[in-house]
């Protein structure tokens, strides 16, 4: 078995799109960024955004029609408006958004077994992004039937180390053909996992990949914005029709 151990402040993944700098006091519409965020619905089809990092972001503006739904993760096109007004880090002008998959942990035992699957997948990268997992992977598709992708609890599985909860990725391919490698993205909401007494746990995620077993350990700490730099995220060459 391989361990791959990721920290909070370095992502794997590739970057699709130049970021741009933006200076508070003299903001072009001209400029954007890209980033990941979680919806929240403010009433009326408002909204505001939550990023990874913790920067709260007013959508003062748009270019197109959403509809807002709680706790859903998104990839954000974004021009900034403003700085900081109101309780949010910057007003913004929404360019684009797209949702990603977001999913809840789920169970595994000898009722779901086979419709949960195990089927190798390729991770680009396992992190923590506020209260979610993210996971970018790669997969075989044929085009026929959509994928089902999952994170798992394994019940049927030997208990936890002591301190860590385990959990897998796993992936159904429902025995489709498999012609080509096509990339993924989703979020998994990882605050059903908190403890009372306790500020964080440590997750072991388990992924059987085209060339064997992988393990990611990551550290999911509640309520504690990241504070880093903005990092952009690519946008999956697939939407989630492909998976679910």
């Amino acid at each position: 078995m391989r361990k791959t151990f990721l920290t909070l402040t370095i992502i794997s993944t590739g970057i699709l799109l130049s970021l741009f700098s933006c200076d508070d006091n003299s903001n072009s519409l001209g400029e954007f960024r890209i980033n990941v965020a979680t919806v929240i619905p403010e009433g009326e089809n408002a909204y505001s955004l939550l990023l990874d990092n913790g920067t709260r972001l007013w959508a003062a503006a748009t270019a197109v029609v959403y509809q807002p739904t709680c706790n859903q993760r998104v990839f954000l096109n974004y021009t900034i408006l403003s700085g900081a007004q109101e309780g949010y880090n910057h007003y913004i002008k929404v360019n684009d958004i797209w949702n990603i998959l977001t999913k809840q942990v789920i169970e595994l035992n000898t009722q779901n077994e086979d419709s949960i699957g195990n089927d190798p997948v390729k991770a680009n990268a396992v992190w923590v992004g506020g209260d979610y997992l993210n996971v970018s992977f790669m997969f075989n598709y044929g085009g026929v039937r959509p994928h089902s992708i999952n994170l798992v609890n394994n019940t049927l599985s030997p208990g936890n180390a002591p301190g860590v909860t385990e959990l897998e990725f796993r992936h159904n391919s429902y025995d489709s053909q498999q012609d080509k490698l096509y990339e993924g993205f989703v979020c998994f909401d990882l605050k059903p996992l908190r403890a009372n007494d306790a500020d964080s746990v440590k997750l072991s995620i388990k992924v059987k990949e085209l060339t064997g077993e992988t393990t990611y350990d990551v550290t999911y700490r509640y309520n504690q914005a990241l504070q880093e730099a903005i990092t952009e995220m690519p946008i999956p060459v697939v939407s989630s029709n492909e998976y679910y």
